[in-house]
């Protein structure tokens, strides 16, 4: 069984989620054709530093940077660089904090300027599989309740999970129990109980899911070379409805809800 949080440590991993979900808003005002991935990581360090937390990406495992940056074919842990973002592109922003000893933790794609019709249904049906997956994460259900949420939605647009890459618990650590894969079956799994708090994060591909590891050792590849999207959020598990700590409503506008 895995060990729920204290209501004073969901609150201290609240104040992370919302100052991760601000900075993610604020990169997001200046996702366009022009600019490079590398500024848009400069915003995102010095917005965090001036919330008083501490970008607890760079650093990470020898990671260079406060953003994992990932663009189109990336599917997570690129870094950021001198590439100029252009019409019709798309951007993972994976976002993480350390403040008062616990971690904040969420990622939103981004389109950059006009994006073609597929791409764009690449990105709602990945946003929209993170929030099915939300709706399984409650008390009593089990990780693959998760899985089995977001991989049906997402299969039936045709497109395809990740497997090498999951969700994950979050407190002190930035990676704690349980692990929480895109895919699986229902009623497998680690048991989720009131309390726990975790990261879900569907990794979609528009063609197969086959990646690959880049020569940085870092930024995770298609195989195929076709758009990847990655959403986040920071749920604690609940009797029958999960909290959500971290929002998407500072990017766009207003409460987010599932649908």
């Amino acid at each position: 069984m895995v060990k729920p949080k204290t209501e004073e440590e969901i609150e201290l991993l609240r104040e992370n989620a919302i100052i991760v979900s601000k900075t993610l808003a604020e990169v997001g005002k200046r996702v366009a054709p022009g600019v490079t991935t590398l500024e848009l990581n400069r915003v995102a360090d010095e917005f965090i530093r001036d919330n008083g937390a501490i970008p607890s990406f760079l650093g990470y495992d020898g990671f260079p940077a406060a953003l994992c940056m990932s663009v189109n074919d990336v599917v997570v842990h690129g870094f950021p660089s001198d590439y100029v973002l252009k019409e019709g592109d798309i951007v993972s922003v994976d976002c993480g904090t350390l403040y008062k000893g616990y971690n904040g933790d969420s990622a939103y794609t981004f389109p950059v300027g006009e994006v073609d019709a597929e791409t764009r249904k690449l990105l709602d049906v990945t946003k929209q599989s993170l929030y099915e997956g939300i709706k399984a994460a409650v008390a009593g259900a089990r990780t693959g309740d998760i899985g089995y949420a977001v991989q049906s939605y997402v299969e039936s647009f045709g497109f395809s999970v990740v497997r090498e890459l999951e969700g994950h618990g979050l407190g002190k650590e930035m990676h704690e129990a349980p692990g929480v894969p895109n895919y699986g079956r229902r009623g497998h799994g680690a048991r989720l109980v009131d309390g726990v708090v975790i990261c879900i994060e569907p990794m979609i591909c528009a063609g197969g899911r086959g990646v690959y590891i880049a020569n940085n050792g870092w930024a995770v590849h298609t195989a195929d070379h076709k758009n990847a999207a990655h959403y986040e959020l920071t749920v604690v598990v609940r009797k029958g409805c999960a909290e959500q700590l971290s929002t998407f409503e500072f990017i766009e506008g207003k409460q987010v809800e599932s649908n």
